[in-house]
């Protein structure tokens, strides 16, 4: 089997003969001195791990170049696996290079048979996230046209859409703002038999009411001041295609009639004009409204109301939609950190839980947006119910700072992973991927005294 590749970066040059001495059996070693050779090298080799100095020429003594190679690496690949083995070895040098993305941190002198266990568990996980990746991959988010749902809900949507996008007929498509009413309209004409026409929408409550028709139906030249030339309506437009009347509860009552009759006969007049028009374009018609109450009150002609909805189909909210948040979520974050040159973002357990408990009152538009935005604004590597200006389920209590809410979920993890093997630290350490030394530090950061493993306590075994 072919060796995995290894980069050691070490000012020292003794030191980098001695790593590669006792590490070339298992792995292919390539090292470097500084930092301009240790970015070459990983480019050319793309090592399974990297082992980094923090103290690197030419500033050996401190911390600053060494935290910037990491960067780098990390910038290069953000799946780099780069384990820290430095000689400066202060808790805060740690925590800014597990914050910057090291895999862990090992202080000089290094235990060769500790990092030997470190390594083959840091190249475990990363086989681990690769496997996780290709499933990924393979169980692609279901998508239909451009939506995405895996929700029995959704699968209804999706079937009316099979169903109805090949009769003709004219839908009407309910729901609350921000549901994906025009995907579902923009969907249906790609399956129509008109696919190869336009497809023109209008937003009936954006254009004023004395513009509304003419935009809708066209105009003659002269027909009203400004009116220059003849000009057509988007309803002529659309011919061979599909008309998208989104809003269409807020559509004037002088304009339902001229609807209406669009509707009954396919023909039509201009504003102004007197010669009949014809056009084919199918119509399919989008509310927020509940038309039927409308109708009840006189705001809605109920004939315009049945000519509309031959077939109808209502939108889920998100808040309906269980497990879709997840997952439109994951697809969202995923195309808008590479849109922003920031892949490998991920959520946080906060963002989880906060996302999964949001009421979503504005549906698919608000989470696209509080996703953007975090993706934009989040520091590090993961996306924290802070950054998508979300409250973390259970602190309602008291605000929090982002500190203390990454440290409550560290400690969680930390104390569950001891209290699962009895207190016994080398195994906490092991499920939890990192080193005994580092698990340590954890426990002192996070005030777990060494009680709290179990009945037993904690133990190094």
């Amino acid at each position: 089997m072919t060796k995995p590749a290894l980069l050691i970066v070490d000012d020292d040059e003794d030191i980098r003969t001695q790593m590669r001495w006792a590490l070339a059996d298992e792995y292919e070693v390539a090292a470097a001195g500084d930092q301009a050779g240790a970015l070459a090298a990983f480019s050319q080799h793309r090592p399974a791990a990297t082992l980094l100095d923090l103290g690197l020429p030419p500033q050996p003594n401190g911390p600053d170049v060494g935290l910037a190679t990491l960067s780098a690496l990390i910038g290069l690949d953000h799946e780099a696996k780069v384990i820290v083995v430095s000689g400066q070895g202060d808790r805060q040098n740690a925590l800014k290079a597990v914050g910057s993305g090291a895999y862990d941190f090992l202080c000089k002198p290094v235990d060769m048979d500790e990092l030997k266990l470190v390594l083959k568990r840091c190249l475990y996980v990363a086989g681990l996230e690769r496997d996780f990746r290709a499933l990924q991959e393979q169980a692609r988010p279901e998508s239909f046209d451009d939506m995405l749902g895996a929700s029995p809900l959704m699968h209804a949507v999706f079937d009316f859409i099979r169903k109805a996008a090949t009769t003709g007929a004219p839908v009407l498509i309910l729901g609350e703002n921000g549901t994906g009413k025009e995907m579902v309209a923009r969907a249906l004409h790609r399956r129509g038999r008109q696919r190869s026409g336009p497809f023109v929408p209008i937003n009936c409550n954006a254009i004023p009411e004395n513009l509304l028709e003419s935009e809708l139906f066209g105009h003659e030249k002269g027909s009203f001041t400004g009116a220059h030339a003849t000009r057509k309506g988007l309803v002529e437009s659309a011919a061979g295609g599909t008309i998208f009347l989104d809003e269409i509860g807020e559509l004037p009552a002088s304009l339902q009639v001229k609807l209406l009759r669009f509707l009954q006969e396919k023909t039509f007049q201009r504003v102004g004009g007197r010669q009949e028009l014809q056009s084919d374009a199918r119509v399919i018609a989008a509310t927020n409204v509940n038309l039927q109450e409308a109708v009840g009150s006189g705001k809605f002609r109920e004939d315009l109301y049945f000519r509309l909805a031959v077939l109808v189909v209502t939108m889920p909210p998100l808040r309906e939609r269980g497990g879709d948040v997840g997952l439109l979520a994951r697809e969202f974050l995923r195309r808008f950190a590479a849109q922003h040159g920031r892949p490998g973002l991920a959520f946080a357990l906060d963002a989880v839980r906060a996302l999964n408990a949001h009421a979503w009152p504005g549906n698919i538009r608000e989470l696209q947006n509080r996703i953007q935005r975090a993706a934009i604004m989040a520091e590090g590597k993961r996306v924290t119910a802070a950054d998508l200006e979300l409250a973390a389920p259970g602190d309602a209590r008291r605000a929090q700072t982002l500190r203390e809410a990454r440290e409550q979920v560290e400690r969680q993890v930390v104390e569950d992973a001891l209290r699962r093997h009895g207190g016994k630290i080398t195994a906490a350490a092991a499920e939890l991927g990192v080193s005994r030394p580092t698990l340590y530090e954890l426990m002192e950061k996070l005030s777990i005294s060494k009680t709290e493993g179990g009945p037993a306590g904690v133990s190094r075994d």
